[in-house]
């Protein structure tokens, strides 16, 4: 056998079956877009360059906040103090009061990336992103779509059950972060229509998608259910509802 061909069987060997699916079944080169990339996407064309950015719900260090600075200033407020230690921000803020601490139409855009459906009060929050932004400025989000079945059994189950086996499913290590707390008051397409047009925004974008099955990473057989979820509402258009994560951009009326 060659050194070349031991080689290969070496390395085939020393990856998990995870990464052995993902890239056998959601292969990049053959045109496959992963999620996050088609956020990051949505944010490039939507920001225009140079921005002040407000990322609400920046949370601590992390691969988003680290590509919103190479698009702009990026500034952070969170409910949790972590934010403060987000190395990618020129400034970041504890989220106390229902107020952000920003002056108003300070922004040229604002980003949140799996923040809404932690929010207690959407009409609130979207009236400060609202009041920060300037006029004609996005609100760009990424969230999970409630209609999707595993946020449906979310919004139905305790919080002690997601502790018990959110992170088991996705196959995080031991010491990642719990689950925050979720209210999904704004998960929907009909919700977020709804309180746009309340808190004076437009939607400019709404798209649902369906990706890699994040949370079938705990088993293989949970990982071939998921694809074939995953397949299965990506084949039509009218099965668009069931999708999992909803990228949407609200415009702020000039």
């Amino acid at each position: 056998m060659s050194a070349c061909r031991v080689r290969s069987r070496a390395v085939t060997l020393s990856t998990s079956w995870q990464e052995r699916y993902i890239a056998r079944f959601y292969d990049r080169e053959r045109g496959w877009i992963d999620g996050t990339t088609e956020f990051y996407d949505l944010c490039s064309a939507m920001i225009p360059p140079a921005s002040r950015i407000l990322e609400v719900g920046g949370g601590p260090s992390n691969k988003t906040s680290r590509f919103l600075a190479g698009l702009g200033e990026v500034h952070g407020v969170d409910l949790d103090p972590a934010v403060l230690t987000n190395d990618a921000l020129a400034s970041a803020e504890v989220l106390i009061e229902d107020d952000f601490p920003y002056a108003a139409e300070s922004f040229d855009a604002c980003v949140s990336s799996f923040v809404i459906e932690h929010v207690a009060v959407p009409v609130l929050h979207l009236r400060q992103v609202q009041r920060v932004l300037k006029p004609g400025a996005p609100y760009i989000i990424r969230t999970p779509n409630v209609n999707h079945f595993v946020y449906r059994i979310s919004s139905l189950t305790p919080h002690a059950f997601h502790r018990t086996v959110a992170n088991r499913l996705r196959n995080l290590p031991p010491d990642a972060h719990d689950p925050y707390p979720t209210v999904y008051g704004m998960n929907s397409a009909r919700k977020i229509f709804a309180l746009a047009g309340a808190t004076g925004f437009s939607v400019d974008v709404l798209r649902i998608i369906e990706k890699n099955p994040a949370y079938g990473m705990s088993s293989r057989t949970l990982f071939l259910l998921f694809m074939a979820y995953e397949r299965t509402v990506n084949s039509t258009e009218h099965l668009a509802r069931f999708r999992a994560t909803i990228l949407s951009v609200l415009r702020r009326e000039p």
